[in-house]
């Protein structure tokens, strides 16, 4: 899934607050900012989390999920080609 931290990274890869990614995923604020305060693994409805995931994607990020192709093998986020 996601965790908190690829949520901020993300965010910062695009330049973007919590207000444009609320708006972008089309949830509240609050929904937003209550997934960034998580510790670790986001936790939600299936719903908000779809979103937010689908947001992500169409706005540029790539999600690198533990155990995936990456340097390092952990997680992490990147812009798309």
């Amino acid at each position: 899934m996601i965790n908190a931290a690829q949520m901020k990274a993300a965010r910062a890869l695009l330049g973007i607050d919590q207000r444009q990614l609320a708006e972008a995923a089309e949830l509240s604020l609050p929904t937003i900012q209550r997934m960034e305060a998580s510790d670790g693994t986001i936790r939600g409805n299936v719903d908000s989390l779809v979103k937010l995931i689908e947001a992500l994607d169409r706005l540029g990020v790539e999600l690198i999920n533990a155990g995936a192709a990456s340097v390092g093998g952990g997680r992490g986020v990147r812009l798309k080609d």
